[in-house]
């Protein structure tokens, strides 16, 4: 099932408010968006304009305060706790900023995490986290724990635990950040190659050379949704003043 024109992510007048009367917070005023099959959507903005909140309402992560969000056609608030995680398992692959391995687990065992806690087999998960693995070059390193991996290796197991199994919806909030160039390369084509398998993909980022990797550029400011089609030359005009 999918939703709108066929569109993975659906994101529809979603507002988001933190607190209330003089002291809230608007992160997100009615904002609308669509990524469909194959597509892959960078976001930019200048610091605090509401994208890394625009990610997780996406992946579940958040509820909106008012809107609509569908991923594959499901709408986000008719599921509970254990729906949300359900689909984030099955459906939605996170990148998140800071990675969040389990340092007690190894490579190998991050990645075939979401698969066992779905039910998958332990030697079918292993299996899958393995060829994850090797797809981001990590093969001959899945038994060694995070803290004897460089910080690009760690990246990449992320990487790996994102896409491992059927992901429809690949949402990466700057998975670039902490990566020197060359590597930082490595994983936006890894991410381009997923999506250009049929997934659908939303990608935080700051650097206009990150978005070159999508077909399509929005723009955030002060939570709205100021620009969806703008060229990448456009990039410094509207992120002047954002203190990056």
């Amino acid at each position: 099932m999918s939703g709108a024109d066929g569109a993975i992510l659906d994101v529809r007048g979603v507002h988001r408010t933190h607190g209330t009367g003089p002291a809230a917070v608007h992160a997100l005023r009615g904002v609308s968006l669509a990524v469909r099959p194959g597509e892959l959507v960078a976001v930019m903005g200048p610091s605090g304009s509401g994208k890394s909140t625009l990610l997780a309402l996406a992946g579940g992560l958040d509820s909106p305060t008012a809107g609509e969000v569908r991923v594959d056609g499901q709408p986000l608030a008719a599921l509970d706790r254990r729906g949300l995680a359900r689909l984030r398992r099955r459906r939605v692959g996170y990148i998140f900023q800071d990675l969040n391995l389990l340092g007690s687990l190894t490579a190998v065992e991050n990645v075939a995490l979401p698969l066992e806690l779905d039910g998958t087999g332990v030697r079918r998960a292993r299996a899958l986290a393995l060829a994850a693995l090797a797809e981001v070059g990590l093969s001959e390193l899945g038994d060694r724990f995070p803290d004897q991996l460089s910080g690009g290796q760690q990246q990449r197991v992320a990487i790996a635990r994102a896409l491992v199994g059927e992901r429809r919806l690949v949402l990466a909030d700057e998975p670039t950040g902490a990566l020197d160039s060359q590597t930082g390369e490595a994983v936006l084509h890894l991410l381009r190659r997923r999506v250009d398998t049929g997934a659908g993909g939303l990608l935080v980022t700051h650097e206009a050379r990150h978005a070159g990797w999508a077909d399509r550029v929005v723009f955030l400011r002060d939570g709205v949704l100021v620009d969806s089609t703008a060229p990448l030359g456009s990039v410094e005009q509207l992120l002047s003043g954002s203190g990056r």
